[in-house]
């Protein structure tokens, strides 16, 4: 079998002894650059399998390699070589395309780490079929079809994302595609809900704790990193997460390392970062409520979800998809003609999720082989986000419809607020607060 080839760009002897001793002991190839006009001309000649490249050269920087490699080697993975604590050299790196970086001093075990990872996207066996294991978004609208290509794109790197999107649209669903797609799928994928955590387990909770650290601490316990080591965090709600807190995992970031609640030792954590949030995370840094430092670590790379009333183009297919998943495999009642176009009239203020929900009802209301629209129980059609419904003030409208879908989450949820904030998207404290506004028990 053909050995795997690495280019290494650097302007110290002593670096690149040290590196290719290391990718030879793991059975790779190396190549040796000093400067970027050398890396380039490797780069014309040969093809590699990764390029690992230092951001300080004697004609450059290591920007500029990682932009010739994007544009002319785009399926070559490259990292970045950067000085300790320089997190702003790390950010405009993986903006210009790198799949990750390695902090100076460089060890064994960070290099081996990030090549294992880097080979892992060129592996042939890896499925590409886009199946993600039932995950889906759905739909060929242009929105859609330009979100699952740069799912596709962030998925080969180790790039931070932050997906926005109204509550519903999906978010966490294309969380879980990026890590499938990538060189993390076989590791775990932990989502945690920033918004259902109290804050004086915040800590604990995130970066673990030691046994007597506190009441109750009867043994050592992992926190959400060391849980997720070698996989993805999906921080989902993460504009919910306190000022004091922000502070924590903007150093765990930079740093990837966390130190345990009672410990002393900071030990080494191997996670990416997807996060999500149906605010404005710019307002809040314009507002005092997120740090600006950290939504620059969080948001290196930005995916946009469409609401759903945003490409009804899109509504047939995903209500056929929809009503597949929800029958099981069983045969499910097809949409009548009016059915399918009072949905595509529907303004739907919960989404995707909301579409779910009414199909799921009206699963349950059908009595024959159709879904009609008196089945769907829905409101009537809008034609715009400001139409009022059968007469109701728009406010009553969206009252009735934010206190339903409530309802379904709580029956969906056998009554657990927490697991309901979850299904909702929505975090405990604003669920508590929307069910005493609605009156709901």
């Amino acid at each position: 079998m053909k050995r795997r080839r690495v280019l290494l760009v650097d302007d110290e002897p002593d670096l690149l002894d040290l590196l290719e001793l290391d990718l030879a002991r793991m059975g790779l190839d190396t190549a040796r650059a000093g400067t970027v006009a050398e890396a380039r001309r490797h780069l014309g000649t040969s093809s590699f399998d990764l390029a690992l490249t230092d951001m300080r050269l004697p004609d450059g920087d290591g920007i500029e390699v990682v932009r010739h490699i994007a544009e002319h080697a785009p399926r070559t993975p490259v990292a970045v070589i950067t000085a300790f604590g320089s997190a702003e050299n790390a950010v405009v790196a993986l903006k210009a395309g790198a799949f990750d970086y390695v902090e100076k001093p460089v060890t064994t075990e960070k290099i081996r780490g990030l090549v294992r990872s880097a080979l892992k996207l060129a592996d042939p066996a890896k499925p590409t079929d886009g199946r993600d294991g039932g995950l889906k978004l759905v739909g060929e609208s242009t929105p859609m079809r330009q979100v699952r290509a740069l799912i596709d794109k962030v998925a080969r790197s180790q790039a931070p994302v932050f997906i926005s999107g109204e509550t519903g649209t999906g978010k966490e669903v294309a969380a879980r595609m990026i890590h499938a797609r990538g060189s993390r799928a076989e590791a775990p994928f932990l989502a945690v809900n920033c918004g259902a955590i109290p804050e004086n387990l915040m800590e604990s909770e995130f970066f673990g704790y030691r046994k007597g650290a506190f009441t109750g601490a009867d043994s050592e316990r992992d926190g959400f990193f060391q849980a997720a080591t070698g996989g993805t965090l999906f921080l989902d709600e993460v504009a919910d997460l306190p000022l004091s807190m922000q502070v924590k995992l903007l150093r765990a970031i930079q740093e990837k390392r966390v130190r345990r609640v009672g410990g002393v030792a900071e030990e080494a954590v191997d996670v990416r970062l997807i996060s999500a949030s149906h605010q404005d995370l710019q307002a809040a840094v314009s507002q005092g409520r997120f740090r600006q430092d950290l939504f620059y670590r969080l948001n290196v790379i930005e995916i946009h979800l469409p609401a759903l009333r945003e490409r009804r183009e899109d509504v047939a297919e995903l209500a056929d998809f929809l009503l597949a998943r929800l029958g099981e495999g069983r045969a499910v009642p097809a949409l009548a003609p009016s059915a399918l176009a009072a949905l595509a009239d529907y303004n739907y203020p919960g989404n995707v999720r909301e579409l779910e929900n009414i199909l799921e009802r009206a699963l349950a209301l059908c009595d024959g082989g159709q879904i009609g629209p008196d089945d769907l129980n829905l409101t009537p059609p809008a034609s715009g986000p400001d139409s009022p419904a059968r007469g109701l003030a728009l406010q009553d409208h969206l009252d009735e419809v934010e206190r339903q879908a409530i309802l379904d989450a709580l029956q969906r949820s056998g009554n657990n607020k927490t697991a309901a904030a979850r299904l909702l998207g929505v975090t405990f404290r604003s669920l508590r607060y929307r069910m005493e506004r609605l009156g709901v028990e």
